[in-house]
């Protein structure tokens, strides 16, 4: 199987973001994505370095399928107009955000940033824009690779995409990089189903696929009436238009074992048969494991194995995109289980 990684993510490297009302060190450091290439190049996986970053028009076409053409302006350009104010901080933090009915979109950065970054988890400075392209860059290369005749692919991620919707940022999240995964093949497959097994829910990914029929979404995750991201990825949330029945949640206790895991996974399976995919992308999460420093569930590095070995018997080509997953000494191991798992499946 092939991986890739762009070195340029690491440009994005946030110190601190919001956590219980104190600034904390944000997990989502280039650490990250160090651990998880270690744990690639110790397995038989062949690991591919993407080239320098150029501005790639197929790129940003395939953006504006699935987020709004203000919301990649605003990505681009944020930090330069964030510290053009007067006494404005390196780092962009909005301090309003619309709630409830919201229909008027400001034309101050202030009032932008705060439309378009939906938590206080996506700090951006001067190198957040290069990182958070070549990570969307990585993932369109894993799916290029499948679109190409590759049986699987896995790109390595940060910062991650799930959480990211048509133009809103959260959870560490800024483009969806499952959803353009998903995007590059339905330009060869009629059918593409996005199967999220990260600790999360995938509210982005819904979000943007809410409607649709083409693209099948289904996740796994601590409940949100418990945990993050709160407002979305309840049983009954199932689409709407002509993408009802298309979205799949399956929202477990907080504190979910491996069993647990791997029993919800057999359902939201049985419903994905359904839909009869013809290609598949895996948003695969770490942050499920018992010492992952936001994980709401309790698996052990073995539970990895079986996930991926389960995923792997799903008939038709796979893209697997790294969403969460955080710095801890079980971070390597968890993503060489799953590997492995995929491997045997």
């Amino acid at each position: 199987m092939k991986c890739f990684y762009h070195e340029a993510q690491k440009s994005h490297a946030p110190k601190h973001y919001l956590l219980r009302g104190q600034p904390a060190p944000s997990p989502e450091q280039p650490v990250r994505s160090e651990r998880l290439k270690a744990a690639i190049e110790a397995t038989s996986a062949s690991l591919i370095l993407l080239p320098p970053l150029t501005r790639d028009t197929l790129l940003l076409d395939r953006l504006k399928r699935i987020h709004t053409s203000r919301y990649l302006s605003f990505l681009e350009s944020v930090v330069e107009r964030w510290r053009a104010m007067p006494g404005a901080s390196d780092v962009v933090a909005p301090n309003v955000h619309p709630c409830g009915y919201a229909r008027f979109y400001p034309r101050h950065i202030i009032g932008q940033a705060g439309w378009h970054m939906n938590d206080m988890a996506c700090p951006m400075d001067e190198g957040s824009y290069t990182g958070i392209l070549a990570s969307a860059t990585t993932a369109q290369a894993a799916a290029d690779a499948v679109l190409q005749g590759e049986v699987a692919s896995y790109a390595l991620c940060r910062p991650p995409g799930h959480h990211a919707g048509p133009e809103r940022a959260g959870g560490f999240c800024f483009l969806n990089n499952s959803a353009l995964a998903a995007t590059v093949l339905r330009e060869r497959f009629e059918r593409v189903a996005i199967v999220d097994v990260d600790v999360h829910h995938g509210n982005g990914t819904q979000d943007i696929f809410w409607q649709r029929n083409d693209v099948w979404t289904g996740s796994i995750h601590v409940d949100p009436a418990d945990f993050y991201p709160f407002y979305w990825g309840a049983a009954d949330e199932v689409g709407e238009g002509d993408g009802e029945g298309y979205n799949r949640n399956v929202p477990l206790a907080l504190g979910a074992n491996g069993i647990d895991f791997l029993q919800a996974l057999s359902r939201l399976l049985s419903a994905l048969a359904e839909f009869q995919p013809q290609a598949i992308v895996i948003a695969l999460g770490l942050d499920a494991h018992k010492d992952d420093p936001l994980a709401g569930m309790t698996l052990e590095t073995e539970d990895f194995y079986r996930i991926g070995q389960r995923l792997a018997q799903v008939k038709g080509p796979k893209v697997i995109v790294q969403e969460g997953g955080y710095p801890t000494d079980s971070l390597g191991d968890n993503l060489a289980a799953f590997l492995q798992g995929f491997r045997c499946g």
